[in-house]
C-alpha cells in the first residue's frame, strides 16, 4: 500500500512550493533576490520544482556592495545562466556616482548602502514582489517576518502591522507603490538548508567549505583580508578594511558560515570538507550563523533597523 506520508524536508518543500506559486499566482512582475548563497541556492531548486518545465517566471536581482567574494560573483552569474534566468544586477558604486546613495563618513560597511539601491531597483522594475531567502531562525529582526511581509510606498516595514495568515492563506494586495517581500524558506533551519542541498545535490559555492585563507583579526572576530587594490588613480574600495599593525593576521584553515561582502563576512575555522562535516558543525554550534556578521553587531536591533528601512 502506497504511503502519502512526508517527512520534514518533504513537508518544508512543499509548503514553500506552495508560496513561491502563490507569488506567480497574485503578483505581475515578481523578482527573486539571488546572490548566490546558500538560502538563495534552494530557493531556486524550489522554483525549478514549481514551474518546471517551464522557465522560471521570475527575474534575478543581486545588489552589489562591491565588496563580494569573486568566487560568489561567479558562481552566481553561472547558476543564472544555466537556468536561463534574466539577471538584474546594480551595484552600490553605481548609486554613489549617481547620488543614489551616500556614503556616510568613517563607516567601512556597505550594508546599508543596499537598500537605496534596492529600492531603486524595485521602482525602475516596477516590481511588486520580492522573493528572498530569510529564515526566521537566523536572527530575531526575522522571526518577526511572515512569509508575505507587506512594505509600504517608502519600501518600510512595520513589524506591528503585519497581515494575519491563517490557514495559509496569505493577503497580497497593493496599492500603486507598494510592495511585498515573500520568503518561502520562513520554516527552515540552517541544518534544514544543508539536508536540503545534500538531498537534492545541489552545487554550493566553494567557499563554504575548507579552504586557505589570510585573514586578521578585528574584535571577535576573523576577517578575510581583501585583494590587492590595482587600479592606479582610483581610490582603494577596501580602505578601513585591510588589517593594521597592530591586528593579528596569519593564514588559516576556514570556511565562511553566512555570506555578506568580505567586509562583514566573519570566517569560521573549519576543517569541514563536504556538506555531511558543515551539518555535523552546525548541529554541534552554540552560535547562531549571524553570529560571525560584523554587520550585525553595531547594535541590539541593528537588522531590525535596517528592515524598517527597506533592507532584504
Amino acid at each position: 500500500m502506497s504511503s502519502y506520508h512526508l517527512d520534514h524536508l518533504q513537508y518544508l518543500e512543499t509548503e514553500s512550493i506552495h508560496v513561491l506559486r502563490e507569488v506567480a499566482a497574485e503578483f505581475e512582475r515578481p523578482a527573486i533576490l539571488f546572490s548566490g548563497g546558500k538560502d538563495s541556492i534552494c530557493i531556486l531548486r524550489l522554483a525549478e520544482k514549481a514551474f518546471r518545465p517551464s522557465d522560471i517566471p521570475m527575474i534575478f536581482l543581486n545588489v552589489e556592495t562591491g565588496h563580494e567574494f569573486p568566487e560568489l560573483i561567479d558562481f552566481r552569474d553561472r547558476r543564472a545562466e544555466e537556468l536561463n534566468a534574466k539577471l538584474v544586477v546594480r551595484t552600490v558604486d553605481e548609486a554613489l556616482e549617481k547620488g543614489i546613495a551616500t556614503a556616510t563618513p568613517g563607516q567601512i560597511s556597505r550594508n546599508a548602502l543596499q537598500i537605496p539601491v534596492l529600492l531603486g531597483a524595485i521602482d525602475e522594475f516596477q516590481f511588486d514582489c520580492c522573493i528572498g531567502g530569510a529564515r526566521r531562525d537566523e536572527e530575531k529582526a526575522r522571526a518577526k517576518e511572515r512569509f508575505f511581509s507587506f512594505r509600504d510606498a517608502f519600501g518600510q516595514w512595520d513589524p506591528k502591522n503585519q497581515r494575519p495568515e491563517i490557514w495559509s492563506l496569505y493577503n497580497a494586495r497593493l496599492n500603486p507603490g507598494e510592495n511585498m517581500r515573500v520568503f518561502p524558506l520562513s520554516n527552515w533551519t540552517e541544518t534544514d538548508v544543508w539536508e536540503y542541498i545534500k538531498k537534492e545535490n545541489l552545487e554550493v559555492p566553494n567557499i563554504y567549505f575548507s579552504h586557505e585563507r589570510e585573514c586578521f583579526r578585528r574584535g571577535d572576530q576573523w576577517l578575510p583580508v581583501p585583494p590587492v587594490h590595482e587600479e592606479s588613480g582610483k581610490a582603494d574600495p577596501y580602505e578601513g578594511a585591510r588589517p593594521s599593525e597592530e591586528e593579528e593576521s596569519r593564514t588559516m584553515i576556514c570556511r565562511v558560515r553566512t555570506i555578506a561582502d568580505m567586509i562583514s563576512t566573519g570566517m569560521i575555522e573549519s576543517p569541514a570538507e563536504s556538506i555531511d562535516d558543515i551539518i555535523t558543525e552546525v548541529a554541534a554550534a552554540r552560535v547562531t550563523e549571524r553570529g560571525s556578521r560584523a554587520d550585525d553587531k553595531a547594535s541590539e536591533a541593528a537588522m531590525e533597523d535596517r528592515k524598517k528601512a527597506g533592507y532584504f
